[in-house]
């Protein structure tokens, strides 16, 4: 996708994004969007190219990181819950309660038992939010090695965006396989008709960000009513007059 068919898509689905929150808000309803992905897949582009389309004030972004203290002390789901948008807005998750298969699985931070429980606990805390009303949408980018370490040289040789790479970053390049299997896994025993997974080849930044938004905007437009509202009599005699 050259740079000129790229902004005409961008600029397309990011004011039908526009329009379609701009419903959510008139009629009170509430979406979560999940976003999953290797190290340096995209997730922070699209999340960018999502939030410049969407009005602020109804819109909650959530950078999931290691819980704190508190956090570990109680059920491991609670500090989900209390993230669950309120009507009419949109809730972005950039990583999310995936952790609990993906990094918590991988790197041995909680035991056996309980991340394999977690699919069912995870499909559960789904199936709750869809029944009450939020729908819920779930995007993995996904990416080769080599996509990886190209992604991961750019960032080191731009000194604007070094700061991006951390020891963590290269340490868990060593565990591709290892994530690999893990996200397997996870679209097998939680891609659900009520939360499915979209899954994205992200390895060209482009074409992944316009799929990743029409995604998104196919999911969350079907069965909401889009068409614009009347204005107000009074409106319309004042501006007849003027």
């Amino acid at each position: 996708m050259d740079r000129a068919e790229y902004d005409r898509h961008l600029k397309e689905i990011q004011r039908k994004l526009t329009i379609l929150q701009q419903a959510y808000s008139r009629c009170g309803a509430k979406a979560i969007v999940a976003l999953e992905g290797y190290d340096a897949a995209g997730k922070g582009g699209l999340l960018r190219r999502l939030g410049w389309s969407l009005d602020p004030r109804a819109l909650r972004v959530y950078a999931t990181a290691a819980p704190n203290g508190a956090e570990r002390r109680q059920h491991w789901m609670k500090r989900f819950w209390t993230r669950v948008p309120e009507n009419g807005e949109w809730a972005i998750f950039d990583r999310s309660w995936y952790g609990r298969v993906l990094v918590e699985r991988v790197e041995s931070l909680t035991p056996d038992e309980s991340w394999q429980r977690a699919y069912e606990e995870i499909n559960e805390f789904e199936r709750v939010l869809t029944m009450e009303g939020t729908r819920v949408v779930k995007l993995l980018l996904d990416i080769t090695p080599d996509t990886q370490l190209a992604r991961f040289k750019a960032r080191y040789k731009d000194p604007a965006k070094r700061w991006k790479l951390t020891i963590e970053d290269l340490r868990n390049r060593g565990r591709f396989k290892i994530y690999k299997e893990a996200y397997e896994d996870m679209l097998e025993k939680t891609d659900q008709p009520n939360a499915p997974w979209v899954r994205i080849d992200a390895n060209h930044k482009r074409k992944a960000r316009i799929e990743g938004l029409e995604a998104i905007y196919t999911h969350l437009a079907r069965g909401i009513d889009l068409s614009m509202p009347a204005t107000h009599p009074e409106i319309d005699a004042f501006f007849a007059d003027h």
